[in-house]
């Protein structure tokens, strides 16, 4: 089977107007799971560690620049047809609005709203951890 390693921005802010926590979300406008949720992110290119991915990722499809914090976990995941290998990482924003190039929208989502979308399989494995985020 094969393997396909990305990295995956869990991107969290605090809402200016609730004080809340959000993490940034993203829905896939294409592909076998179109319309699902997902954290933004992609390939890791061949001499790339998963940070500079990431960085990159989200320059290219959110017109953003983040910096990556810290893994939070790497998830493993057997889809029907590959195994994928997920880098999560805890980024900032550093500038930029997030802008939508690639996916069909996005959301910033609290810990009451986390479970409202359809997460893909892989990326439903850290939403507790996520949760944990959310509250402090």
């Amino acid at each position: 089977m094969k393997t396909i390693t990305v990295s995956g921005a869990v991107i969290i802010r605090t809402n200016p107007q609730s004080h809340a926590k959000e993490v940034f979300a993203t829905q896939r406008g294409y592909g076998e799971y179109k319309d699902w949720w997902e954290f933004p992110g992609g390939k890791i290119e061949s001499g790339e560690t998963p940070e500079q991915c990431i960085v990159r990722e989200i320059r290219e499809e959110l017109a953003a620049e983040i910096k990556a914090e810290k893994t939070l976990a790497v998830v493993d995941y057997d889809y029907p047809n590959f195994h994928l290998t997920m880098h999560c990482i805890l980024c900032t924003l550093i500038s930029g609005k997030l802008e939508l190039l690639e996916h069909e929208n996005a959301s910033w989502l609290t810990k009451e709203t986390l479970h409202s979308v359809q997460w893909l399989p892989a990326d439903k494995l850290i939403l507790e951890q996520i949760e944990q985020l959310l509250l402090y």
